[in-house]
């Protein structure tokens, strides 16, 4: 079914305006004319039965006339008008949509920029307060651990001054006993001190007539040491004498001291020299007993060389003898 306002006269009527301008009115070009209002199914039904009625009619059709042609053109424009107001209408329709959409979409962003820096504040925030809470915890589980110590410490501290009562009334009773005590031992001091005084009187007594009696030795012990004076007097003067002496003994252990450094340098040079002597002795030895090697090994040669003369003499002799044999062997055979 066609829309409502799209008819045959209206697609005629936007096909005749089509071909007035000189063009091809196609689907979509009457659609556009009448201002995209329509299905193309309704306008291309009414399209092809306006060009089948066109080629019935064309065999007795007139020619158009000039009124006919204006009346098509104010048609066709009045359809132009009616079909751009409504798209006039859509389009500030839709600049005011647009408009408004663009407030929106600007407020959207400021608040989501708003938002955001909200959202960062909250989040800083957050970590500073997590962070706080962290500390918090911490600190609540040092301060825990702390108030368990104390705890323990305090229970130690009651379970002390428990004992510290119980030493308290122990000592309240040991000086209720102490107090006793004292007061008898008072009383057993004061028959003490009676009876030694007693026996002190008679002691003063006895010491007093020690004092006379030491007394009268000091007064001899006065007497011995002012003999002692006198000898150690004299002890003095002989101790005097006695260091002079001994600085003299002194002096002359010192020259005696440098006469002996003398002695014992010239010892070590002599043993110097005896050593180097010694050296020198031991060298000549071995040289000695080297040469003495040697004349024996001459010898000795010499020995072997006179063996041998004396054998080359007693072969030469040998020799001699018989050819003396043998000479005076002739002669002998003559004189027979």
């Amino acid at each position: 079914m066609a829309r409502g306002g799209v008819n045959k006269a209206v697609v005629q009527a936007a096909r005749l305006a089509i071909l007035a301008r000189g063009e091809n009115p196609s689907i979509d070009a009457v659609r556009i004319e009448m201002g995209n209002t329509g299905s193309k199914t309704t306008i291309h039904r009414y399209l092809k039965e306006l060009d089948d009625g066109r080629e019935r009619a064309e065999p007795v059709a007139e020619p158009i006339d000039d009124e006919l042609a204006d009346l098509v053109s104010r048609l066709a424009q009045r359809l132009k008008e009616k079909a751009q107001e409504p798209i006039d209408q859509a389009r500030e329709h839709f600049d005011q949509q647009r408009k408004a959409l663009e407030s929106q979409l600007t407020e959207a962003q400021e608040a989501n920029t708003e938002l955001h820096q909200q959202y960062e504040m909250q989040s800083l925030a957050l970590t500073q307060e997590s962070e706080s809470l962290q500390e918090t915890r911490s600190t609540l589980q040092t301060e825990q651990t702390r108030n368990a110590g104390l705890n323990q410490a305090l229970a130690g501290f009651e379970l002390r001054l428990q004992d510290k009562d119980e030493q308290i009334r122990s000592l309240e009773e040991k000086h209720l006993h102490a107090r006793e005590a004292l007061e008898h031992y008072r009383n057993a001091v004061k028959e003490q001190r009676e009876q030694e005084q007693s026996r002190h009187e008679s002691q003063v007594q006895q010491i007093q007539m020690e004092l006379r009696q030491a007394q009268q030795s000091a007064m001899v012990r006065q007497d011995e040491i002012t003999q002692l004076h006198r000898d150690n007097e004299r002890l003095f003067t002989e101790n005097r004498g006695a260091q002079r002496e001994l600085s003299l003994l002194q002096d002359q252990l010192k020259h005696t001291n440098s006469r002996q450094d003398q002695l014992l340098e010239q010892v070590n040079r002599i043993d110097s020299e005896r050593t180097l002597l010694q050296e020198r002795l031991r060298v000549a030895l071995l040289e000695s007993q080297s040469l003495k090697q040697s004349v024996d090994e001459q010898t000795q040669a010499n020995k072997v060389l006179e063996i041998e003369l004396l054998k080359t003499q007693a072969s030469l002799d040998e020799s001699v003898r018989l050819e003396t044999a043998v000479v005076t062997a002739p002669d002998a055979a003559k004189d027979d």
